[in-house]
């Protein structure tokens, strides 16, 4: 008997942006990100060129000592090599892959070609995807934030991370957060082991008031035992043909050791069953199962077969509340969900564009902040001016009457300056901000310093 594990999800095709209009690439602080990745490299090249945590808490110093290089993040991990980083001067990209080649001791010529170079919003983009783990070998898993969190923190704690990759790391963990909250991208097992799990979870609608029999060994079968032992099974029942290797793995899963031929009388009692001894011949038949069954009242037993060559008879699935999944059957799930995450990480690819686009505007309003800063200058001292003239010609106020004044003069420049330098600080939203931003300063003529 098989149950129904089809999701029933579509979407639409969807292909991310490279130049999106709403994204304006003035002057903006220049993030980039260099790096190699299982898609561009092979597993050699990777582990030749990859940081272990003491090394790139040593290269992240010395690398951020180089004058090109303002702010400075890196990560490492089995599938990944990436330095995002601002230059204080010029690009600061040969400076990186020089870096690189003394540090690993290769020549550029050797890994320059596997690299990846992304600047600007691509490279937010990136290091977003990154973080949602839309770039992941596997799509969705969940170890990668974790990873990109642990370098940021390497790097606040070494001091090369600013107020730009601060809020740009920031930025990719909450869109992280948003893109497993708001999609599927996390949801169905893509491993063995765990779509056993996640298929026991079906049957059982309870699980933690259901027992285990493991039947051999094998590190598929044990990953599934420890899977559902997370998943809060009550006990674990362990048979072997060799007693020894029953209790040694007993002991591993605080369970219960019993001996091979003993395995038909404690089938009465368990619900789970996971098999993997690597007989030639089923170590279960249908018909032994039918008699189980009625010893059992019918109640619902679930099998997982790992074996190859198969260990249970494939007529179990004949008999009524007999769930029998083999390696095969449990592949077929896995590469189903690996399809239906494909199709949620579309959703994720919007919710990162739509991030993009926020971070962008806010880099750039940040070009407006000299402007604001210089509006309110000129303008509180010019208020200023005028009240030294007015407390000069009327020398008979008292000091109440100058605290008075100067609250009305303070009142009045701010409801001055609140309209302009409201529209300035929303101007991210604005294609023409630059042409804007020179109106505002010839407006107060700020690039012409006077005597007030």
């Amino acid at each position: 008997m098989k149950i129904d594990t089809s999701h029933g999800l579509s979407c639409e095709p969807y292909t991310a942006p490279h130049d999106n209009p709403c994204i304006n690439r003035g002057t903006m602080p220049q993030i980039t990100l260099i790096g190699i990745n299982h898609k561009t490299a092979p597993v050699a090249l990777r582990e030749v060129l990859s940081f272990t945590g003491d090394e790139a808490d040593v290269a992240l110093r010395d690398l951020f000592q180089q004058p090109e290089i303002r702010e400075l993040v890196l990560f490492s991990t089995c599938n990944r090599m990436e330095i995002l980083f601002i230059p204080a001067r010029g690009d600061g990209q040969d400076c990186v892959k020089t870096f690189i080649s003394r540090f690993k001791s290769v020549p550029v010529e050797k890994f320059e070609s596997a690299l990846y170079i992304h600047t600007g919003d691509k490279a937010i983009r990136h290091l977003f995807r990154v973080a949602c783990s839309l770039d992941s070998m596997m799509v969705g898993e969940p170890q990668i934030l974790g990873q990109v969190k642990k370098s940021y923190r390497n790097s606040v704690a070494a001091n090369t991370s600013g107020v730009i990759l601060n809020r740009v790391m920031h930025k990719a963990f909450n869109i992280a957060k948003k893109v497993r909250r708001e999609t599927g991208i996390g949801d169905n097992a893509v491993s063995i082991s765990y779509a056993a799990t996640e298929l026991a979870g079906k049957i059982f609608s309870d699980i933690s008031t259901r027992s285990v029999m493991l039947l051999g060994a094998g590190e598929m079968a044990e990953l599934a035992v420890e899977h559902l032992i997370s998943s809060g099974v009550k006990e674990i029942v362990v048979a072997n043909r060799t007693f020894c290797n029953a209790i040694t793995l007993a002991e591993k899963f605080h369970g219960k050791a019993v001996k091979f031929e003993e395995m038909e009388h404690f089938l009465k009692e368990v619900d789970i069953i996971i098999s993997s001894t690597g007989a030639t011949e089923f170590i279960l038949t249908a018909p032994q199962l039918k008699r189980i069954m009625r010893s059992r009242k019918n109640r619902p037993l679930f099998f997982i077969d790992i074996a190859v060559p198969r260990d249970l008879d494939p007529d179990i699935n004949r008999i009524n509340n007999c769930f029998l999944y083999d390696i095969d059957d449990l592949q077929d799930i896995v590469n189903d969900n690996i399809e239906e995450r494909n199709k949620e990480a579309v959703k994720g690819e919007r919710l990162v564009d739509e991030a993009v686009i926020k971070f962008i505007n806010w880099m750039e309003s940040l070009e407006m902040v000299p402007t604001i800063v210089a509006i309110r200058k000129k303008i509180d001292a010019i208020a200023q001016a005028e009240i030294k003239k007015t407390m000069h010609s009327m020398p008979h106020l008292s000091p109440r009457d100058h605290e008075a004044i100067q609250r009305m003069t303070r009142s009045i420049a701010d409801k001055i300056m609140h309209d302009p330098i409201r529209f300035l600080k929303n101007m991210g939203n604005h294609r023409d901000d630059a042409r804007y931003l020179n109106a505002a300063r010839h407006l107060f003529n700020l690039d012409h310093t006077e005597e007030l």
